[in-house]
Parts: C-alpha cells; structure tokens; sequence
C-alpha cells in the first residue's frame, strides 16, 4: 500500500501521531489527536480502531498509541512531503514561515511522488525545513539534531538555534522581525524562573560577535531549540 492510497483522514492521523512523538516522550493519547484534530473523542476513538485494523497503528487498551513500522514508513512519506512543500513554498513562491504550515497540510495530500521527487530536485534536496524540522530523505532516512529548548538551559550555555517549532505563527511573526532565526548563536545570559523569562545575548551566523540582549518569556522560548557546544 502506497501512502498515496490512503484516505486523507488516514494520512492527517498517522503524520499527528509522528509528530506528537517526534519532539516528545510523552505517549500519544486519544485526547491529544482529539485537540490536535480539532475533532470529537468518539471520532478518534473510531478512525484509530479503523487504522489498527489496516495495520498503521498499535492501540493499547485505555493506553497509549503507537505506530506499527509500516504507519511509521507512510507518515516519514507524508511528514517528507509536507516539509518539501513548505521548503519550496518559502524559497520559490515568497512565503514567510508563518504563512506556509496551511497551505502544506492542503497540499501535502494532493501532490503526487513525481512532483514530490521534482521538488526535492530543484531544492538540492534539502536536509531541513524553513523551521529546522529534518526532511526525511527519499528512502525515508531521517537525522534529528540533538537539541533542546531554551526552558531547560542552564545559564552560560552556548550553541546555535537549531528548530524554531511552528506550532504558533505569533511566534514565528515575533522572531522574524527580530531577524532571530535558524542557526543565530546563542548564549544563556540569565534565567529569572520568578518571573517566567530567560534573558539571552545572540548573534546572526555571518557576524557572530554582533551580540543582541533578547528578553523571551516562556512562551517563546519554549519554542526555540538549541544544539548546543
């Protein structure tokens, strides 16, 4: 079965599931595809069954879900599709990062694998998305950089931002502005846990002793992920 012959409702479920457990070792409950999904509990409790039966997902009872190997290889091809879309949409159509997660999540399910491998081509085949999530390759191989978020960073930590995670555009908008984006260095300046902020000094990748003091409350800080050194 190729991933192209799934339903669209199969692909959105199986890609969710991969991506709830990409960044995170928290199990997947059905509550947490319900609030991704946008859809009632009873409905994920249906379509999960349809999709254990088809052989994508493993349930366990009142427990968490996982994907079987094959679910997996399908949601690698849609999570491939879906960040070469994005990748394309940025570099050749003047999208900004906080523009492209719709249009992808549309597109993702109507292109077909020619037009996948034609993308992938005219990008130089690309290794990260416009946020720094991994693109699988195209035998579905996938390398996660080892990063962490700037919550759990000591003071006096140093490294590069590896992936700003685009779950929130008002982020994304707020970076961008500031000109903070991919591979920026940063160091952990101060961390003041009473009042909820992390004071960091940064600097662009082509002039790395031009230091900027930003001030991030959790929120946004809590979306940028470092590699550190």
């Amino acid at each position: 079965m190729s991933t192209g012959t799934l339903t669209s409702v199969a692909q959105d479920y199986i890609k969710v599931v991969w991506g709830l457990q990409e960044w995170s070792d928290a199990p997947v409950t059905t509550k947490d595809l319900a609030e991704r999904l946008g859809v009632g509990p009873s409905t994920v409790s249906e379509t999960v069954r349809r999709l254990v039966s088809q052989g994508l997902l493993d349930h366990e009872r009142y427990g968490a879900i996982h994907l079987t190997e094959q679910g997996r290889r399908h949601a690698l091809d849609m999570v491939r599709r879906h960040r070469l879309i994005e990748t394309f949409l940025v570099q050749h159509l003047g999208y900004t990062w906080d523009e492209v997660h719709d249009e992808a999540e549309v597109l993702e399910h109507a292109v077909s694998d020619l037009m996948v491998h034609r993308i992938d081509e005219a990008l130089g085949h690309p290794t990260r998305d416009p946020h720094g999530d991994p693109i699988p390759s195209a035998n579905l191989a996938l390398t996660q950089p080892a990063a962490l978020t700037l919550t759990v960073l000591p003071e006096g930590a140093t490294g590069t931002v590896a992936r700003i995670s685009d779950d929130d555009p008002d982020v994304l908008r707020y970076f961008a502005d500031l000109g903070f984006g991919l591979d920026a260095h940063v160091r952990v300046h101060a961390r003041r846990d009473a009042i909820g902020v992390i004071d960091v000094l940064w600097a662009p990748t082509n002039n790395p002793n031009h230091l900027t003091e930003l001030t991030l409350g959790l929120r946004a800080a809590d979306a940028v992920w470092i590699e550190t050194e």
